[in-house]
């Protein structure tokens, strides 16, 4: 199927017909999805821009079903930066844009069930002006919430519909004001009462207040799903989730004590401390699965012992939470590239002769930062696709594999997208300063990402230790590179094969260090090799992404896109490759030759693709009515100070 990028029109001939004219997103239209498939629809050959529009975001055919209603959607006036708005006024246009967003996929238990469908919602959904909060309360009402429902609702008793009509928005109680990444230690405890077959919530002590949630009254009606130790037959059973209504029309429910936290720069969220006194909840309170079941009488009955097998369990809805967050991270980062090289288009500076005026981009020192951070987009948009496809389609065999690679393309991607937010920002100077000209909210945002669904630091450092203690990187048993001339340099799978062979090499260290570490000391030798476990995991997501880049462009069928491609490629490997040349030049793997060759073959490499840039930024297909808003994103066009909504 043939996707074209720009918006779609309506047109009709006099007899009722549709046509297609050019400029027409056949895809839009699901009446055409015949044509296309049966041959009777000849569609235009593609440009290198609408080529990789395909690569990015429909190698799978998933473009009209995934990312074409987000993108309409935010297309929509609604979604413009309006200026002059109180923090309060933000958090309710948060939860506003949450009903368009229920409006517009009309089936919101089908939107909690697909992991692919919900991503896109937050790849877009974070490049509008408060994208941030949406993105937040979206990701917590569809996923954490209403998710959790449906995952532990094999029962069919629970009525969903006034969550999934909006009537009553869902929130997710987990972390504690004491209790973050060790939320296995959570102190809330929903002690089962046999007289009454009722469970009772409690909040033993301030640190056991829960910590974030949206839980005010802004939004409407609210119900949580809350994390809390079951207590049954006066045993500690471990941690269950328990639905618990929050507030109705009238405000909050008796036993239900929240207080805001100050708004978060970047994610307009009602942020509160949230409590409760003893609150009385029915016995269907109590979300169970085959994790755990409690009998009338509180017997508890469990496929898994281990009670903190059990609360992983419970907390299942996480890793789609990693692929939301990674996903509104990549979103942030093209809008932001986008921006900011067509700012560097337009934005004109004193050239070598007098009188000359040349854009910014012209230069080395400009275009060379934002080509290294587009190279790293792209990897980070197909690193994310090849993650959350896997995810949608794994098996319990290979879920904790699976979990482990979602989890470090978290890290990595939203670590990017902090580097690439910054570097356009500061690419655009001060005009990027200003929050209409949507840079200056990312990395705010996503510095919410970096933590959100678990913090980066800690879900690397459990995935290194697996990786240490029982995984091989895949080139651990190939030949030695024949270390040799500079010319292999420009060969993407030789420059894959070298960043694969730093893993190993980080790998081996850590193993290293971590038999050389003190015993009888797990935290000492842990220490010892944690250094060198890091870094191979990063190494490790950089191959990924290096993966998912050559998949791409095996899949490119037209040339010119296939070429621009390869460059990036190019470049994404050559700049990763940059901090692990000691280590590849002294096990042999690079030769004196290419070591002295690397700085002229990047810059080769750059060259070749800085008259490309627009065609690059292109390729991520933000809506026109998106860039309109975004003054410096239109030749300066439209004043700045028109925007402000204000006049003296």
């Amino acid at each position: 199927m043939v996707l074209l990028t720009v918006q779609p029109k309506e047109h009709s001939t006099a007899s009722g017909s549709r046509v297609v004219l050019p400029g027409q997103r056949p895809s839009d239209d699901p009446r055409l999805i015949g044509e296309l498939t049966s041959g009777r629809f000849a569609p235009p050959a593609l440009t290198p821009a609408q080529e990789l529009a395909r690569l990015l975001f429909d190698q799978e055919g998933e473009r009209h079903r995934v990312h074409a209603p987000w993108r309409r959607l935010i297309a929509n006036e609604t979604f413009r930066h309006r200026a002059g708005l109180s923090p309060t006024e933000q958090v309710t246009e948060s939860y506003e844009r949450l009903r368009l967003v229920n409006d517009t996929v009309g089936d919101a238990e089908r939107l909690a069930r697909d992991p692919q469908l919900l991503a896109g919602l937050h790849e877009w959904a974070a490049i509008v002006d408060g994208g941030g909060g949406l993105c937040t309360v979206a990701s917590i009402h569809y996923n954490l919430f209403l998710g959790s429902l449906l995952d532990h609702g094999d029962d069919g008793r629970r009525d969903l519909s006034p969550f999934t009509s909006m009537r009553r928005t869902g929130t997710f109680l987990c972390t504690e004001l004491e209790h973050g990444n060790d939320s296995f230690a959570l102190q809330t405890t929903a002690e089962f009462d046999p007289d009454t077959g009722e469970f009772v919530l409690h909040t033993p002590h301030p640190g056991a207040q829960k910590f974030m949630p949206n839980t005010s009254t802004t939004g409407g009606p609210k119900s949580a799903v809350v994390a809390a130790r079951l207590i049954a037959d006066g045993r500690d059973q471990g941690v269950f989730l328990f639905l618990t209504p929050l507030s109705d029309e009238r405000g909050l429910l008796p036993g239900v004590k929240v207080r805001r936290l100050p708004v978060r720069p970047g994610a307009p969220v009602d942020h509160c401390l949230t409590a409760f006194d003893r609150v009385r909840l029915p016995r269907e309170a109590l979300l169970e699965a085959e994790h755990g079941r409690l009998d009338d009488s509180g017997t508890l009955t469990s496929t898994l012992g281990n009670h903190r097998k059990r609360f992983l369990c419970s907390i299942g809805r996480v890793t789609v939470g990693k692929l939301c967050m990674s996903a509104a991270a990549v979103g942030a980062s093209r809008a932001a590239l986008s921006v900011a090289v067509r700012y560097g288009e337009h934005r004109h500076v004193s050239g070598p002769r007098a009188g000359d005026r040349i854009s910014v981009n012209s230069y080395r020192t400009h275009h060379s930062r934002l080509l290294k951070a587009l190279s790293t987009a792209y990897g980070m948009t197909f690193l994310h696709r090849a993650v959350t496809a896997r995810w949608a389609r794994h098996t319990q065999a290979d879920r904790a594999d699976v979990e482990r690679q979602v989890a470090v393309a978290k890290g990595w991607i939203t670590w990017q997208a902090r580097a690439i937010a910054a570097e356009c920002r500061e690419r655009c100077g001060a005009q990027g300063l200003f929050a209409v000209n949507g840079l200056a909210g990312f990395p705010d945002y996503i510095e919410g990402t970096v933590t959100a669904e678990g913090d980066n630091l800690v879900i690397w450092a459990k995935a290194a230790a697996e990786l240490v203690f029982h995984g091989d990187t895949d080139d651990r048993d190939a030949p030695p590179t024949p270390a040799g001339r500079a010319d292999q340099l420009t060969d993407i799978r030789f420059l894959r094969h070298l960043l694969a062979r730093a893993e190993s090499i980080w790998q081996a260290r850590a193993r290293v260090s971590l038999r050389q570490g003190p015993s009888k000391d797990p935290i000492g030798r842990w220490n010892n090799a944690s250094s060198a476990a890091l870094e191979m995991v990063s190494v490790h997501a950089a191959v990924r992404a290096a993966d998912a880049y050559l998949d791409a462009v095996d899949q490119a069928a037209q040339t010119g896109a296939r070429d621009l491609l390869e460059g990036l490629c190019r470049l994404f490997l050559l700049t990763q490759l940059g901090p692990h040349t000691g280590d590849l030049l002294a096990d042999g793997h690079l030769s004196i030759e290419q070591i002295h060759a690397l700085p002229l073959v990047l810059d080769r490499v750059m060259a070749g693709l800085a008259p490309h840039m627009m065609t690059l930024v292109d390729a991520f297909d933000l809506p026109e009515a998106y860039l309109a808003g975004i003054p410096i994103a239109n030749s300066g066009s439209v004043p700045l100070a028109d925007y402000a909504g204000v006049t003296d």
